[in-house]
């Protein structure tokens, strides 16, 4: 698929995503003591998104549109998919809690796809179909597509097994590969590309006092308007349906409580 090799790729560090989870971990440690309840999980799991459309805009006659673009989220392959997830649960309302939510996602266009086109590349027009690979030597979002979310998750407490929701607002920064067949120029940065949504639904399973294992549901949504090198921008909306499994440690409330109904939860 012209993917560079992984050797390369991997030995790029994940600076951002590095940068927000570092911060996300100093904001628990610094809310800890006002909040009754906090929680952190670690996840992993499988990511895979919608088609959608990639339009392409460059200053040597290309304004093109690729309808449906296939993606690929290789979410075993390196760098695996994974996320960082915090709550803090109100004490008067221990039902709702706040939440900050990062998840480290990938999608790679299938660049044998045959789909429709419009417009122009390099000044002459396509269409109505063509193949992605007839564009990109390389387009996807592979370290990765990270998107971070703050939001509200409301719980229904119960002793073993809690069912949960939740909604976040935030941004998409993905590390932005790009390369046009037959040129040498290649866009390989992080970048902040847009707005990013996300709603899901979960179960966890309270192991002890302190520690969970979790599972959920998430769709997210991420608008990735991205600069490409030599000139011109990149734009497509990508929806990913995201299959998570965690651990969770939760901290602040005394141990000897975890398993009590809140009296006034709700």
């Amino acid at each position: 698929m012209g993917r560079l090799p992984r050797a390369e790729r991997a030995a790029r560090p994940a600076f951002l995503g590095a940068f927000a989870a570092a911060g996300f971990l100093a904001s628990i440690v610094g809310a800890g003591s006002a909040s009754a309840e906090g929680q952190i999980g670690l996840y992993g799991g499988w990511n895979d998104s919608f088609d959608s459309d990639i339009t392409l805009k460059q200053p040597n006659g290309t304004n093109m549109t690729l309808s449906d673009v296939p993606w690929d989220g290789a979410s075993f392959d390196d760098p695996p998919y994974w996320g960082l997830r915090g709550i803090w649960w109100f004490e008067a309302r221990p039902g709702w809690g706040v939440m900050i939510d990062y998840n480290h996602a990938k999608v790679i266009a299938d660049q044998g796809a045959v789909v429709s086109a419009s417009g122009t590349r390099d000044g002459a027009a396509i269409g109505p179909k063509d193949r992605v690979g007839n564009t990109f030597d390389i387009m996807e979002f592979t370290d990765g597509l990270n998107e971070i979310y703050a939001g509200a998750t409301y719980r229904w407490w119960h002793e073993r097994w809690t069912p949960y929701v939740g909604f976040g607002v935030g941004a998409s920064f993905p590390h932005v590969e790009i390369r046009r067949t037959g040129a040498d120029i290649r866009t390989f940065e992080y970048q902040l590309t847009g707005v990013a949504v996300e709603g899901l639904v979960g179960l966890e399973y309270h192991i002890g006092p302190r520690v969970s294992v979790f599972g959920d549901y998430k769709l997210s949504f991420s608008s990735n308007d991205a600069d490409v090198k030599g000139g011109g921008t990149l734009d497509t909306d990508v929806w990913t349906n995201h299959f998570i499994f965690g651990l969770s440690y939760r901290f602040g409330a005394a141990p000897g409580v975890s398993y009590a109904e809140p009296a006034s939860a709700y």
